[in-house]
């Protein structure tokens, strides 16, 4: 097969949402229906339900939530494709991301690296804070987005008032693919609604014991099914063509435009709905594209640079993030990278564009949790971890033949800071060398100056969760028991080197270096802020905002 039919094959996708709206549980069960797994865990592994195979880290099982995205690829053939003659498999690249707003940036940088995100949102209680966040990500990224309602097996909210709140909330007009029969807390099943927004047939679940199998369907026409579930399959009916009335029907162009969010209800935890969300992705969610070069590189370049590349053309990817440690026997680090154009083959030369440097791609893996294999080829759209690659960093582009880069990773605001330091300062050195690795990683992001010195360097982080994160994992991967301290800041800016003289003599402002060398400006508060801002009108402050 050529490289422009297996990037026509494949499907990358992130699961996003409020934390404890079940995405790790729908990624277990995702890949339970594409059989790489015999039975789906759960996040709280109750009774003799084993946990699930993506949250691996001690801190995950622990708190029940996940910390660092997985990524999982398994084939998959929808019944209506193999009906119609297909005999190639979709190629699935699924991405787990964290929930918990504290590493929403490693959310945000997945969000790059994906064609369509599917949105999970509770029935009980609707758009939640995080869920607006990253809905708001996806729209400005026009990443477009499959809305599923889950959980529709406890009792919840109304399908048409929950279809209304993603409305007014986010100005995305939901298009139903497969309508609830039965309210939420009585899940008897799904009506399929066709093009014209008709409800042309009824899935009827059949429950599983705990839900760790794969639910038997039972398939009926309108008639069968309203003699079968009376008012529930009337009131479902009459739901899907009041949106369709209003408009509410999937369009292809629309959709990808991010106007539109096809949408899908299930129950995660009983399996229900679950190959319909994997049908869909297969029929609608868009194929990899190639990608444009970063203009800023062009620019800077002095040697011929691709402005684009295509998928068909020779080989490109693009790092996403970097992760050391997931294996304590080994101090080894993983870059993930997805490929944007031709054929990967583990072992070629690749050059990375950053430092202009070879190396060799002998160590390539897929990770899933703990679980890793190693990876022969690769084509566009896949998701592939390149071990020891620790000169790589979140947003770098590796490439084969001539040069092309592609845009930067978004940076994001910090909005917390502490000082770090060793307990022993005999283990400075382990201290140093961890501290490069988990920086390389993006954990946090860490600021220095000369009069803090290098043995006490500030961490900046979206949540505070993410201090946490830092000190366990340099505890346990690097035996370094660290110590941090509060700083009186909570604001920062970028700013310039004009600036930097003016800012200094300023109360309550402290510059510091970013290790890409970026200066960064940090206030105690906005109020002191503004006021500098109204005084010194001429000084660079510029927010950092996930771009």
């Amino acid at each position: 097969m050529s490289t422009v039919s297996e990037a026509a094959r494949r499907r990358t996708f992130a699961v996003i949402a409020h934390p404890d709206a079940g995405k790790s549980t729908l990624t277990e069960a995702l890949a339970l229906h594409a059989h790489i797994i015999s039975e789906a865990g759960a996040v709280h592994g109750k009774g003799n339900r084993k946990s699930t195979v993506s949250d691996w880290m001690e801190m995950e099982k622990d708190r029940g939530i996940s910390i660092a995205s997985s990524a999982l690829q398994f084939e998959y053939l929808p019944d209506q494709a193999r009906q119609s003659g297909q005999t190639d498999p979709y190629v699935i690249n699924l991405v787990d991301t964290p929930g918990h707003a504290d590493f929403s940036e490693d959310t945000y940088r997945v969000l790059s690296a994906v064609d369509a995100a599917v949105m999970l949102i509770d029935a009980a209680k609707g758009l939640e804070p995080q869920t607006l966040k990253l809905f708001r990500v996806c729209k400005a990224r026009g990443l477009p987005i499959v809305t599923v309602i889950n959980k529709w097996d406890r009792v919840g909210r109304e399908p048409l008032e929950l279809v209304d709140e993603i409305v007014t909330e986010i100005d995305l007009q939901p298009t139903p693919l497969y309508w609830p029969v039965g309210e939420a807390g009585d899940f008897r099943g799904l009506a399929h609604v066709n093009g014209d927004g008709e409800a042309d047939k009824y899935i009827h679940f059949i429950r599983t014991a705990g839900g760790s199998t794969i639910a038997p369907e039972e398939e009926y026409s309108p008639d069968q099914a309203l003699e079968r579930e009376e008012d529930a399959w009337e009131t479902a009916v009459e739901e899907a063509e009041l949106l369709a009335a209003d408009g509410a029907v999937h369009n292809q162009e629309l959709f990808e435009q991010c106007v539109t969010s096809p949408l899908i209800f299930a129950s995660a935890m009983l399996n229900f709905g679950v190959h319909q969300i994997l049908d869909t992705l297969c029929a609608i969610a868009p194929a990899p594209e190639g990608r444009a070069s970063d203009p800023k590189a062009i620019e800077a370049s002095t040697s011929a640079m691709d402005e684009q590349r295509s998928v068909g053309d020779e080989f490109s990817g693009v790092v996403f993030k970097v992760q050391a440690g997931m294996d304590k026997n080994h101090r080894d680090t993983l870059a993930f990278m997805r490929v944007v154009s031709g054929e990967f083959d583990r072992g070629m030369q690749v050059t990375h564009a950053q430092s202009g440097r070879s190396f060799s791609t002998k160590y390539a893996l897929t990770v899933f949790g703990r679980n890793r294999d190693t990876v022969e080829t690769a084509f566009p759209g896949d998701i592939i971890g390149l071990v020891n690659a620790g000169a790589l960093a979140p947003g770098d582009t590796i490439y084969a033949g001539k040069k092309v880069q592609f845009p930067p990773m978004p940076q994001f605001a910090p909005e917390h800071f502490r000082t770090l330091r060793a307990k022993s300062l005999g283990k400075y050195k382990q201290f140093r060398k961890a501290l490069e690795q988990l920086d390389a990683e993006g954990v946090v992001q860490i600021l220095r100056n000369d009069a803090r010195g290098d043995a006490a360097p500030v961490m900046a982080a979206v949540g505070p969760m993410q201090f946490e994160v830092m000190q366990a994992r340099m505890e346990n991967e690097y035996n370094v028991e660290t110590v941090t301290e509060p700083i009186p800041y909570s604001v920062a800016r970028r700013t310039d080197e004009a600036s930097v003289p003016e800012l200094s003599r300023q109360r309550g402002v402290e510059i510091f270096t970013r290790t890409d060398g970026e200066l960064i400006a940090l206030f105690g508060d906005k109020w002191k802020l503004a006021f500098i801002e109204k005084e010194h009108p001429e000084l660079t402050m510029e927010p950092l905002v996930a771009d």
